[in-house]
């Protein structure tokens, strides 16, 4: 399980894990947080007063502090998990459902012919149909995409690195994502 954490604006950073979390937590480091605790590490116990010392982890929490320059990163990084994902496990020509296995990052336009290694160039596709359109164009191949590409926000990014993600978790970042986003189910 990791925590999600936001810059003080409300926007997602990174996932963390819960040991990263709780020294925020004991440094003071944290400006707001949302939902129940999703963690509880325990510690030593105080001689004075014999009580153990314990800190509760949020499942998303804002770090003080200025908003890190990588907060207005513009498009997340492309990788195939998130490709798929995006993709929803379908092959754009045929539409079947693959295993991640059986899937391969297809480039509309071929990167030999000029094509961009970009979210807007990039669909999934299975093996066979990779293949068959080879080094052409969907036209000179004579296929036809069935869903368009686009390129995730911040917030689905977030989705789309295949973390477990807990019920508090999902449903701040579904509420930042656009209701046409193929994450909506």
């Amino acid at each position: 399980m990791d925590v999600l954490q936001l810059d003080i604006s409300g926007r997602p950073q990174a996932w963390i894990s819960v040991r990263e979390a709780a020294v925020m937590v004991a440094c003071d480091a944290i400006a707001w947080t949302l939902g129940e605790p999703c963690a509880v590490l325990r510690g030593g116990w105080n001689r004075v007063t014999g009580r153990q010392s314990r800190i509760e982890v949020p499942p998303i929490l804002a770090a003080r502090g200025a908003i890190p320059s990588r907060a207005w990163r513009h498009e997340p990084a492309l990788s195939n998990p998130k490709l798929f994902a995006r993709d929803r496990f379908l092959c754009a020509y045929c539409g079947a459902h693959f295993p991640e296995s059986e899937l391969t990052r297809e480039h509309i336009q071929p990167t030999s012919r000029g094509g961009r290694d970009h979210w807007m160039n990039c669909i999934t596709a299975c093996r066979s149909c990779n293949h068959r359109k080879g080094n052409r164009l969907c036209e000179e191949a004579g296929m036809s995409l069935l869903y368009l590409p686009y390129v995730p926000s911040l917030h689905e990014d977030m989705i789309l690195r295949g973390r477990r993600i807990l019920t508090d978790q999902m449903e701040f970042l579904l509420a930042s994502v656009p209701a046409s986003s193929r994450l909506h189910g």
